[in-house]
């Protein structure tokens, strides 16, 4: 998978844009590829791009992260970022003009989701487990019930945009009269000005607490599951509903064994007698150990399966099976009793070697390619 580009570098900007600056790169970037103007192939994903970059540098406290960590820093906030503008959205964004529609400024928006890693041991995954993690996500400050005022004090109607939160202005163009509506720079949009802010939350009416939550595992879970719980992530603006939490599972390599889907592989290396003769050994598991029964003449590459003692299956009944892969230890050293008896175990098998005849398989292949040629 490609590695995701600097954010910066996606906006054509340097670490040192002021906000302005970075505003005014994503409005000629959006509108040069937004996909109903711009047909060329890779337009769309380059505007998803474009729309993540600003997503993150245009947020102080995501553009911080993002500036210590780098991409690891901004992990926590949603994994996909997913834009559905249409045009009329974009031109709007753009030129604040109304278009003959309403502009939506306060429309709910819906609150931003939350990731949490989850390691688990290997039989964790397998069997499911109760896990408590610890989160944190802002919330409506209890001090000033999200106001943003100190208690006691009430916000006043901003008497530069009269409560609206935006300023208009009409500019006369080829198309005739356009009214441009950008946000107003004396309230910010809220359409009201805080006198006294409130301490608790310095005014933004948002206060970070963390949270605890148990969170149960099903049985099954591999590397990469999500679990998403509702209403857990971040809150909404204007009324919107609150994002969710997603807790993404990743399990830790075992010792023994490996996972493919449903079946749990494991790799056993038994004796050249045992291979000759057949033998019963007892095998790890992840239920513990059982007996195989080891066929006579078993050969190095031989999978062994074992029924049912694999991964319950996460949408189903039953479980997967365990595969046991078997190689054949030949000895690199023998004592002179040792010795002694491979070497008349050889005098009885003989000394003949025999090429081994080309599989059915191979002469098909090798059929196809001439008649290609």
């Amino acid at each position: 998978m490609a590695s995701k580009r600097d954010y910066y570098e996606v906006l054509g900007l340097n670490r040192g844009a002021s906000p302005d600056e970075i505003r005014s790169a994503y409005r000629r970037l959006a509108k040069e590829y937004h996909p109903d103007i711009n047909k060329t192939p890779g337009a769309e994903e380059r505007f998803k791009e474009i729309n993540e970059a600003y997503a993150i540098l245009s947020d102080d406290e995501k553009r911080a992260s993002y500036d210590r960590f780098g991409h690891s820093g901004v992990e926590g906030f949603p994994p996909d970022f997913s834009f559905d503008f249409g045009f009329g959205d974009i031109f709007e964004q753009f030129f604040g003009a109304t278009m003959g529609g309403r502009r939506r400024r306060h429309a709910p928006r819906r609150g931003t989701d939350l990731r949490y890693d989850l390691n688990l041991e290997f039989e964790e995954a397998v069997f499911g487990v109760d896990r408590e993690i610890e989160f944190t996500r802002m919330e409506i400050c209890t001090t000033c019930q999200g106001k943003g005022a100190e208690p006691g004090t009430t916000p006043i109607r901003c008497t530069t945009c009269n409560g609206s939160g935006e300023v208009r202005q009409v500019r006369q163009t080829f198309l005739g009269s356009m009214v441009n509506v950008g946000t107003c720079p004396n309230c910010h949009g809220r359409g009201e000005t805080i006198t006294s802010a409130c301490r608790a939350c310095n005014g933004r009416g948002l206060e970070r607490k963390t949270f605890r939550k148990v969170v149960e595992v099903p049985a099954g879970v591999d590397e990469g599951t999500q679990i998403r719980f509702s209403g857990e992530g971040e809150p909404g603006a204007n009324g919107g509903p609150k994002g969710n939490l997603f807790v993404i599972i990743q399990v830790k390599p075992h010792r023994f064994f490996r996972r493919r889907n449903t079946d749990v592989i494991i790799d056993l290396e038994i004796n050249v007698a045992q291979a000759t003769l057949g033998a019963k050994v007892n095998v790890p598991t992840v239920d513990g150990e059982i007996v195989l029964n080891i066929p006579a003449g078993t050969q190095t590459g031989k999978i062994l399966k074992m029924r049912g003692k694999g991964v319950p299956r996460l949408r189903g009944n039953g479980r997967g099976d365990q595969l046991v892969v078997v190689s054949v230890e030949i000895p690199r050293s023998l004592k002179a009793e040792q010795r002694k008896l491979f070497e008349q175990l050889a005098e009885t098998l003989g000394t003949e070697v025999k090429p081994q005849e080309r599989s059915f398989l191979d002469r098909f292949k090798d059929l196809i390619g001439g008649l290609a040629a």
